[in-house]
């Protein structure tokens, strides 16, 4: 309730302030609908703290363009709900089961709103829709355009498409050199010319500043300033997108796995400047730098950490293997801790290791604290600390770990058994987590017999 009353305040004052037509019923509808697209149950990352945050600068405009921004995001909600379907269907078709294109001319009516939102983004009629590509901006630009013109005109409305076409992520200059803010300010002089709103050439480079402040805060968790919170927010982005994780206690190895190596494969393909935008000194060239170099050393911190959570998921994977293919993780680790009952897990059988070999940088020291205390924040499918990784970091080494890990991605694909993996994995590891696991294994057996267990001093559940 509190949620949907800070986006119908947050709403209401922003159109207020741009003296718009003000209908109670009419506001509160359109808070309905954010709000249900915003709490669906696949939503994670993408709530309605995230549209706060994105629109936290006050400014009406780009307060108006958080709410609406996410409204739409395919994969993650699987689909469209019937009641944003409503404001897409004259214009949007789906076409081999899934693929969502515009809808050509002739099958199409009329429309000076749509025709606008599509000027703004690039697009063109009959074109296909490409969830990496602006597909679920764009459609949600649609609906805040039908949502929010009558209230507010035209132009206001061209400008908040303007706000949320900047939220398409990780855009690189073009061939010819041009940024992507580069490129939206040509395609706003084009609008300008062809639908009358009188904007000044000085508008126009405000218009484009206003969604680079929005755009940059719609990422602006890779510029943390602390690595840990910036893994916490990766840790909630990773059930938008692999829905078995939601399933705490009976999601798989396999899909855990899979679940991590997307997201160490993303972030060593993503590049720091491609996060953040920089139009006409917006931000400015001390601010804009600081965003970039510590973008970079989170991005550096993800991968080194992901990396090694990935080998050890994997050395988890293959023993796995030996009692069945789809094993849950729990049946490995542990189930997730709660209060009303205490559980053994993995690490209650993991013996203490002294640090075998020297850090090598302050990046491996940061990450092997993390590994140990923790991310800051628990998530609702994983604990915040790995003791499993923490031991194999402390016996191994980094080095040898990101270099067993290319053999786990051979693994992955399906060039080595996992018992060649395992065999390639050092004994002393392999020997040490077999060992866990029977124990582990053991103490069920003595619980199903209701013998007494002995007081476990920690409980953790994942690698």
């Amino acid at each position: 309730m509190d949620e949907y009353r800070n986006c119908l305040d947050a709403l209401t004052g922003a159109v207020q302030q741009l003296t718009g037509k003000s209908d109670p019923e009419k506001l509160e509808s359109i808070v309905e609908l954010i709000m249900q697209a915003m709490t669906g149950p696949w939503r994670n990352f993408h709530t309605p703290e995230h549209i706060f945050e994105v629109g936290a600068s006050g400014d009406a405009i780009e307060v108006i363009s958080a709410l609406f921004h996410d409204m739409v995001y395919v994969q993650v909600d699987q689909g469209l709900s019937l009641n944003i379907s409503r404001y897409l269907t004259p214009f949007i078709k789906e076409v081999k089961g899934s693929e969502l294109v515009i809808c050509s001319e002739e099958e199409m009516p009329e429309d000076r709103l749509f025709d606008i939102v599509l000027a703004v983004f690039g697009m063109h009629k009959g074109q296909v829709l490409s969830p990496f590509a602006g597909q679920n901006e764009f459609l949600s630009a649609v609906i805040a355009a039908k949502c929010m013109a009558p209230i507010l005109g035209d132009g206001p409305v061209a400008e908040i498409a303007a706000c949320i076409e900047a939220t398409i992520p990780f855009r690189s200059t073009n061939k010819d050199g041009r940024t992507c803010s580069d490129v939206l300010h040509d395609r706003l002089v084009e609008v300008n010319t062809r639908f009358g709103f009188g904007w000044s050439p000085g508008y126009i480079i405000n218009v484009v500043k206003r969604s680079v402040r929005l755009a940059n805060r719609d990422v602006e968790n890779f510029g943390a300033e602390n690595s840990a919170d910036f893994l916490d927010n990766t840790w909630n982005l990773l059930p938008e997108t692999n829905h078995e994780l939601s399933n705490s206690n009976s999601y798989t190895v396999v899909g855990y796995r899979r679940s991590l190596q997307k997201m160490e494969g993303f972030m060593n393909f993503l590049k720091p400047e491609v996060v953040f935008h920089q139009y006409q000194n917006e931000p400015s060239d001390s601010d804009y730098q600081d965003l970039i170099a510590r973008t970079r050393k989170n991005l550096e911190v993800s991968k080194l950490y992901l990396g090694s959570k990935l080998f050890t998921i994997a050395l988890l994977e293959c023993l796995s293997y030996r009692l069945g293919k789809m094993i849950p993780l729990s049946t490995m680790m542990g189930e997730l801790p709660t209060p009303e009952i205490k559980v053994a897990s993995l690490a209650d059988f993991l013996p203490d290791s002294p640090l075998n070999h020297q850090l090598a940088n302050p990046l491996e020291v940061e990450v092997l604290e993390i590994l140990s205390k923790g991310r800051n924040r628990e998530s609702r499918y994983d604990i915040k600390n790995s003791p499993l990784t923490t031991l194999i970091i402390r016996k191994i080494g980094f080095s040898e770990t990101i270099a067993l890990l290319k053999r786990a991605k051979e693994f992955f694909n399906g060039n080595l058994s996992p018992e060649d993996f395992l065999n390639e994995c050092p004994r002393d590891i392999v020997a040490i987590v077999t060992d866990a696991l029977m124990k582990l294994f053991e103490s069920r057996k003595s619980a199903l017999k209701g013998e007494k267990l002995p007081a476990y001093q920690s409980s953790s559940r994942l690698a």
